[in-house]
């Protein structure tokens, strides 16, 4: 046993027993005996291969690159089952390192300290699906990522709560209004009524700030004037009704070079029912001035919009914004991009999609 991994050992038990004070109910039975190990094979006392460890040699890419997963373990207990992950782990460190333990007085429970893997986590809970996933490769895509919302309305606020729980760097995000009973019908989360008339950065900072580190928002309408504010960013999300807004906007994320994605809805009210599309447009930073040209996206206001006088549709705002939001994985490559093309519009009657335009 090294002590590379008895430290690794060591640093989870006491994270985990940490946890199980801090959050008694949280540690729950798992349906999974099975657990992946960066090692060679280990033996016993007599020489041998430890028997019924089951399993056998396994390859999966983690976010760390120093950790190489080289082979997985299935050790099932008599009883079946192990009550929960402490035990589940106590029981490997027991049937792998028992004949070091025995024979050179090893000792796994070292409680060193991993402080790479506590200080790279944005999350302020530890995210154990990733890792179960094998995804954690694709997770860490997103490392250096800042990423800007603009305009915290129905689809900016969906878009909020999405990356909030994705691992980018840092999240800025912007919306010079207050927040009112109307945003609660079209947003995600609770509504407090100490909350009416405060304003949107606001209440969705105290919403999302104990779940992760590095967002800032800003009660701010943005503007040519806001370069500062985007220093450092890498992508945007531009969320507004307006078209003015929107030109404004486009004309200073151009400027600087900054890809973004912006998204709108149009609604009409002909057939009786609500029908319409939801729009979303990537402008990539070598090709945006372009795409702007082709006038995808309203640049004028319309106080005619149906959507500004029926703003109850929580799930079209979610929906936009879960296609604004895949096709930005897409991008980072987090999903498979199969070329979908920079404009897809998907139709409220009938649920399908387009992607109009080639480049």
């Amino acid at each position: 046993m090294s002590l590379r991994y008895a430290d690794r050992v060591g640093h989870f038990l006491k994270r985990l027993s940490l946890s199980q004070s801090k959050f008694p109910n949280s540690v729950r039975k798992g349906h999974n005996v099975q657990i992946y190990f960066a090692g060679s094979i280990p033996y016993g006392l007599d020489g041998r291969p430890i028997p019924n460890l089951g399993g056998g040699p396994s390859t999966i890419e983690l976010s760390r690159a120093d950790v190489i997963v080289q082979r997985s373990f299935s050790n099932k207990p008599a009883a079946g089952g192990f009550e929960n992950f402490f035990e589940k782990i106590e029981h490997y460190v027991r049937v792998i390192g028992g004949p070091a333990i025995e024979k050179y007085g090893a000792n796994p429970l070292t409680f060193g300290i991993d402080n790479d893997a506590i200080e790279n986590s944005v999350f302020k809970f530890r995210d154990t699906l990733t890792s179960r996933a094998e995804i954690g490769d694709l997770a860490a895509k997103f490392r250096d990522e800042v990423v800007a919302i603009i305009g915290l309305g129905g689809t900016g606020s969906y878009l909020l709560d999405y990356l909030v729980k994705t691992p980018v760097k840092e999240i800025r995000a912007f919306d010079g209004d207050a927040y009112y009973v109307h945003n609660a019908f079209r947003s995600p989360g609770k509504l407090e009524e100490s909350e009416l008339g405060k304003s949107k950065s606001e209440i969705y900072h105290q919403r999302y700030d104990n779940f992760r580190t590095g967002l800032k928002t800003k009660r701010q309408y943005i503007d040519h004037a806001s370069a500062s504010d985007f220093d450092g960013v890498t992508f945007a999300f531009v969320c507004v009704d307006k078209g003015s807004a929107r030109a404004e906007i486009f004309g200073l994320l151009i400027g600087l070079g900054i890809p973004f994605i912006d998204v709108g809805m149009g609604l009409n009210r002909d057939q009786g029912a609500l029908a319409g599309t939801m729009r979303m447009t990537y402008y990539a930073s070598d090709k945006a001035a372009q795409i702007r040209d082709m006038n995808l996206a309203e640049m004028a206001d319309n106080p005619d919009d149906i959507y500004r006088r029926n703003v109850q549709i929580a799930e079209l705002n979610a929906l936009n914004a879960s296609i604004a939001m895949i096709r930005y994985k897409q991008l980072r490559g987090f999903y498979v991009d199969d070329d979908v093309g920079p404009h897809i519009l998907m139709g409220v009657e009938n649920l399908r999609t387009f992607s109009e335009l080639a480049m």
